[in-house]
This record gives structure tokens, sequence and C-alpha cells, in this order.
């Protein structure tokens, strides 16, 4: 999985959050970067390097 889907899914994460403080959802938009965070590690884990980018 190339980089730039990491950073689509980290970025559209963030503006979610974002939105939810808006909210003062405080307690969804943290689960909502731990979600992200878990997801691009899982992403970077399963192949995504510097050596392995498809950009």
């Amino acid at each position: 999985m190339p980089y730039k889907k990491m950073y689509f899914c980290l970025f559209n994460a963030i503006t979610d959050a974002l939105q939810e403080l808006e909210k003062h959802h405080i307690l969804s938009a943290n689960l909502i970067l731990q979600n992200a965070q878990q997801r691009t590690e899982e992403m970077y884990m399963d192949g995504v390097g510097p050596e392995n980018t498809e950009d």
C-alpha cells in the first residue's frame, strides 16, 4: 500500500476529528484519531516502507 493511501486515511480522520471537536465531542474525536493511527500502522506493517512505495 503506497504512502498516499496512508496519508488520505490520516487526513480524512483528522478532518472528521476536527468536526467532532467543533461539536465538543472530545471522546469521539479521540477514538477517530486512535483508529486512524492503528489503521495506518497496520498499513505500514503490511508492507509500506521506503523500499515498497508505489507512488
